[in-house]
């Protein structure tokens, strides 16, 4: 088993992968903000926004720098900047000082965003294994997952004993070990041989253009955007709503990880999932609707299993569905543009929740079952509403 594993240089993206997912203070993130950092929910959320901001401003210019240098180092420096911002976030509770880790951690994911993704695909690509993508890159998102759950239930086991600040600090020691496995991946040379564009403003207006003026890549994005963000309120709602109920810190890591559970059972088997369901499209329809109902459930009947069944089943179909969009996208665009192009779908998404995060915050400190329910609509307006089909499934990047 060992030397299946080791036998090509996949498996140093599956580590790397695996100790950049373990972080521990998601488990308490949102009782780490409002009891040891004293802030409300609104502030919770202007300081998601001010990171959204600068993940925003910060998107295309280092999809640029991975692009046009290395992608590799691009994503070993993200790791090694949340590295950094972990200690500092940990150690002082203060407004301002929260600021400034964001700005880091905008920079980190920014420089992670599209690049990672970009490096993994063009390695299965470089390898003849691009078929196999669809498979693998669902594999690299349940080991991911693996890396989550470990990382919630030793977090909240971290907090309930050491003080909810030390999962954060703890948090540094993997995204270390990522950086230094990441630093002996071999770029692809495919990228090499392709990237032909050298002007750093050309390579990120041809990157954004192509976005712009590809209609089924837009109406995947757009899809997949919608749900991404019920599925990013649902992780910063359910927490205060298990407060509500009385629900020790010691358990918040084990619900969290049931999420991530369900997440890597639905990545590993997409194939069988679009089987069971007759089509992609059908089974990404079907998705959106459960993980709408799931909201409105909870919303108009808390309790410890209706948050259960909304966490562990809404937020591991919202998750893994992403992964699903994400493959089919990539068979939209061309190599030399993958990181650039994937850097600006997500700068997309950024600016919206940065948009929306603090009014979410202010609704939820006035009505949190309310927000939930208000949240809920967005995927069942997916449900009816999104003109994705099949047929923008099976395109191929030839018929662009």
């Amino acid at each position: 088993m060992l030397k299946k594993y080791f036998k090509d240089s996949l498996w140093k993206f599956y580590t790397a992968d695996f100790l950049s997912s373990i972080v521990f203070s998601i488990a308490v993130l949102v009782p780490f903000y409002t009891d040891w950092g004293h802030l409300n929910l609104a502030q919770v959320q202007i300081i998601q926004a001010w990171f959204m901001f600068w993940a925003f401003i910060m998107e295309v210019p280092t999809g640029v720098i991975a692009d046009r240098f290395s992608r590799q180092y691009s994503v070993a420096l993200g790791a090694i900047l949340i590295a950094i911002s972990s200690l500092i976030y940990g150690s002082i509770a203060n407004f301002e000082v929260f600021l400034f880790c964001e700005f880091l951690s905008a920079i980190a994911y920014a420089l992670v965003s599209g690049a990672n993704d970009a490096l993994l695909y063009d390695t299965l690509k470089e390898q003849g294994k691009e078929e196999e993508s669809k498979k693998i890159m669902g594999r690299v998102s349940a080991i991911s997952t693996t890396g989550v759950i470990a990382g919630t239930i030793f977090g909240s086991l971290i907090a309930a004993k050491f003080g909810l600040n030390v999962p954060m600090l703890a948090t540094a020691i993997p995204f270390t070990l990522a950086a230094i496995v990441i630093l002996t991946i071999k770029e692809p040379a495919i990228k090499e041989k392709t990237s032909k564009v050298q002007n750093y403003l050309d390579i990120a207006k041809n990157g954004i253009s192509f976005f712009y003026h590809h209609k089924s890549l837009k109406i995947l994005a757009l899809d997949s955007l919608v749900v991404v963000v019920a599925a990013y309120f649902l992780v910063w709602l359910y927490q205060p709503m298990l407060q509500n109920l009385g629900v020790p810190i010691f358990y918040f890591g084990f619900i969290r990880a049931g999420m991530s559970a369900n997440q890597i059972l639905l990545s590993s088997n997409f194939e069988f999932l679009e089987k069971t369901f007759g089509s992609a499209q059908a089974f990404l329809k079907t998705s959106a609707l459960i993980i709408g109902i799931l909201f409105l459930l909870v919303a108009a009947f808390p309790s410890v299993l209706t948050v259960l069944l909304f966490v562990v089943i809404g937020g591991g179909l919202s998750m893994s569905r992403s992964t699903l969009i994400n493959v089919y996208m990539n068979k939209h665009i061309p190599s030399e543009q993958r990181a650039t192009v994937l850097s600006s779908i997500t700068m997309v998404s950024r600016i919206t929740l940065a948009i929306t995060g603090p009014l979410v915050g202010i609704m939820a400190d006035h009505s949190l079952r309310g927000t939930i329910f208000i949240v809920g609509l967005l995927p069942l307006a997916v449900f009816l509403f999104s003109p994705l089909k099949q047929e923008v499934l099976e395109e191929r990047l030839a018929a662009a």
